[in-house]
């Protein structure tokens, strides 16, 4: 039996692929983050047999021409060619996809995007991220970076209107100005201080906007300029047929709600319905997407 796992930097997640291709979680452990031997028996630990395959969501860049990981928060697996080392430490194939990846084809093939041409779906937490599916297929591209919207310096604060008074925030790639930067949940946080002087959590700056607060108002507004202006990019270049979301932020609809219309407001198509919606996966997508990735590829799998 083939199980699943979604590895973050907090927790490792796990569950039996079944039969009717589903994922259910069926446990979690504590991530060994700076221990590579402690990570390898976590992973035996929580599989289902000795010798069967495992499939994993990780929440990282993954190369799979190179096998190797940019995973900055487990540092353990940073930089590691950890497909490689996990097949040799734990004796059986390994499978690895990315987390927004496994997102993404979850909804494409069985959520919110379940029979469209294309489907981009989006990650808004702790980060950004992205994964792009055409016709049922996962596109890896060059580097298997295909997705990743949240990087490369694009942001410009300097733009006018409500977004005076905003910094060139660096990002945790290197770079200054990147989307993960300011329209992650941290970024709406370092707008929020940017413009009023204050530290607030996400939740505390969306529930002030709800609240109909000024303060609170005005970083929710220049949040959704920023990232709506950005997302119109890929829509214009991708032409998805919905945009679904996941990660901590995907929980308040009346935020997508204003990120889609924004969104909409910008791009030359014509979308009649919501482009950007929470996704049927939000809570469990790299589970969903480990087992779709598994059934694709271990033969003894039916499809």
């Amino acid at each position: 039996m083939i199980t699943c796992f979604d590895i973050g930097g907090s927790f490792i997640r796990h569950g039996a692929l079944q039969e009717d291709g589903t994922v259910a979680e069926t446990g979690r452990v504590a991530t060994p983050g700076d221990d590579w031997d402690a990570f390898v028996a976590a992973i035996a630990a929580c599989a289902a047999d000795n010798h069967s395959p495992i499939s994993i969501s990780l929440a990282g860049a993954f190369d799979d021409r190179s096998g190797i990981a940019d995973v900055a928060n487990i540092p353990c697996l940073h930089k590691r060619p950890v497909l490689q080392d996990l097949q040799t430490a734990l004796g059986r194939r390994v499978l690895i996809i990315n987390d927004a990846n496994a997102f993404a084809l979850a909804e494409a093939v069985a959520g919110t995007g379940r029979g469209k041409a294309v489907v981009f779906g989006i990650i808004l937490g702790s980060g950004v991220g992205g994964g792009l599916v055409v016709n049922g297929d996962l596109i890896k591209g060059f580097g298997g970076v295909a997705g990743e919207w949240g990087h490369g310096p694009v942001v410009d604060p300097t733009a006018g209107g409500q977004l005076r008074g905003l910094e060139h925030y660096p990002c945790g790639c290197g770079q200054t100005g990147c989307i993960d930067a300011v329209c992650s949940a941290r970024g709406m946080e370092r707008i929020h201080t940017s413009l009023h002087g204050t530290a607030l959590s996400s939740k505390e700056i969306t529930h002030a906007w709800h609240a109909k607060d000024p303060a609170g108002s005005a970083t929710v507004e220049a949040y959704a300029i920023l990232l709506s202006r950005a997302l119109s990019v890929l829509v214009n270049t991708l032409g998805p047929d919905v945009i679904p979301v996941s990660g901590g932020l995907s929980g308040d609809g009346a935020l997508l709600d204003l990120i889609d219309r924004k969104t909409r407001a910008l791009v030359l198509a014509q979308y009649p319905d919501p482009l950007v919606i929470k996704g049927r996966f939000a809570e469990n997508g790299g589970l969903q997407g480990a087992g779709i990735a598994a059934r694709r590829t271990f033969t003894e799998v039916s499809a």
